[in-house]
């Protein structure tokens, strides 16, 4: 009895099994979905949106890095020898006109060697009355004969003398004022002082630096870049310049430098930027505009970086897609410059290629073949292949 069940028991277990074989072999039963030559019960991937290339003017654009400097610095200094510095009226910082009182010497020093300048012009002045007169009896008695040749002509120099005395006085007078001037020290432009070494008490000698003036608050942007980037740039191209700490300053070229380090090759774009919007010293990257060019281009998102080398995924007209490699080129806004590997008529997957693979089928629901126009304001990056 045992033996009889389990016979029964093994004869059903053969007999579901080669069943299975059998579906599994029929070619009725197979998914069609699985086989891409048969259309009619595939299922598409993704719902994607068409874009063609489309031609435009992008923008030319070279990158650069560089520090922020004075426009021209201004060195204010001391001409009052061996004087007390008595007050600094400015500061680090401050704005100044051409003109303004930025420190005082004590002036007493001065003041007394003004009055004996003074003094001495005086005495000078009364010599040269007595000259004079003493030159006048002199001449009119020249042709009486009651003085000899020789002693006019002595009275005569003396005057001369007592006249080139009273110079000589005056000058020094004039001196000792342009002295005690100089006891004021005043800013020679207007500008931004931008260092102070000036200590109240300190007596200096003529010629040492206090302060140090931004003129005019004026700062530019040295730009360093190539040889062959400066060829193509001209004063007057705008510049777009990224600061650190976040903001960004637009400014234009001002001058292109007439030379390159023999040792790094590059050379100095000078950048005039907008005055309270950067500090001297700072580091910062930048963009320099060079026109436009017309080009194909194609949306950021459709480009898929596979294996190192940057695609796109062309759709058939059987809506299957082939990963086709490109040449990207520049980056404007959201657009790519694509110089080669794609024909103008070409459909491609605006977004999402990531998701497909070669010879997937996706469902176009929309094709655009404009958008809006490339922002010329936006940083070019290239785009690395």
């Amino acid at each position: 009895m045992v033996i009889g069940i389990r016979t029964v028991v093994i004869g059903g277990m053969a007999l579901c099994l080669g069943a299975m074989a059998v579906l599994a072999s029929s070619p009725s039963l197979h998914d069609d979905r699985s086989d891409p030559g048969r259309g009619v019960d595939a299922v598409p991937a993704l719902s994607v949106t068409a874009v063609h290339p489309r031609r435009e003017a992008m923008p030319v654009r070279v990158e650069a890095t560089g520090t922020i400097a004075a426009w021209q610095d201004a060195s204010v200094g001391t001409q009052a020898d061996g004087l007390r510095l008595a007050e600094v009226l400015v500061d680090v910082g401050d704005a100044v006109k051409r003109g303004d009182v930025m420190a005082v010497f004590a002036p007493e020093t001065v003041l007394a060697e003004l009055a004996e300048a003074e003094a001495a012009v005086a005495l000078a002045q009364a010599s040269l009355t007595e000259a004079e007169a003493n030159a006048r009896r002199a001449r009119r008695l020249e042709d009486t004969g009651a003085m000899a040749r020789q002693q006019i002509e002595q009275v005569l120099t003396l005057e001369g003398t007592a006249r080139a005395r009273v110079g000589a006085a005056e000058a020094a007078r004039e001196r000792q004022r342009l002295r005690l001037a100089q006891a004021r020290v005043r800013a020679p432009d207007d500008g931004i002082v931008s260092s102070r070494t000036a200590t109240v008490g300190a007596v200096l000698p003529a010629g040492e630096e206090l302060f140090r003036m931004i003129r005019g608050g004026r700062l530019e942007w040295r730009a360093e870049m190539s040889a062959a980037d400066m060829a193509a740039i001209a004063p007057g191209r705008l510049a777009r310049i990224d600061m650190e700490g976040g903001g960004t300053v637009d400014g234009r070229v001002r001058a292109v430098a007439p030379t390159v380090d023999a040792s790094t090759l590059k050379g100095i774009v000078y950048v005039d930027i907008p005055a309270g919007r950067a500090r001297a010293g700072q580091f910062a990257r930048g963009t320099l505009e060079l026109g436009a060019v017309d080009a194909s281009t194609l949306p950021q998102g459709a480009l898929v970086l596979r294996d190192g080398t940057s695609h796109v995924l062309r759709i058939g007209a059987d809506s299957r897609v082939d990963l086709l490699a490109i040449t990207p080129g520049r980056r404007a806004g959201d657009r790519v410059e694509i110089l080669g590997g794609l024909a103008a008529e070409d459909r491609v997957v605006a977004s999402g290629g990531g998701f497909l693979g070669d010879g997937d089928l996706v469902r176009v629901v929309e094709t655009v073949r404009a958008g809006p126009p490339i922002d010329a304001t936006t940083p070019a990056i290239p785009v690395v292949d």
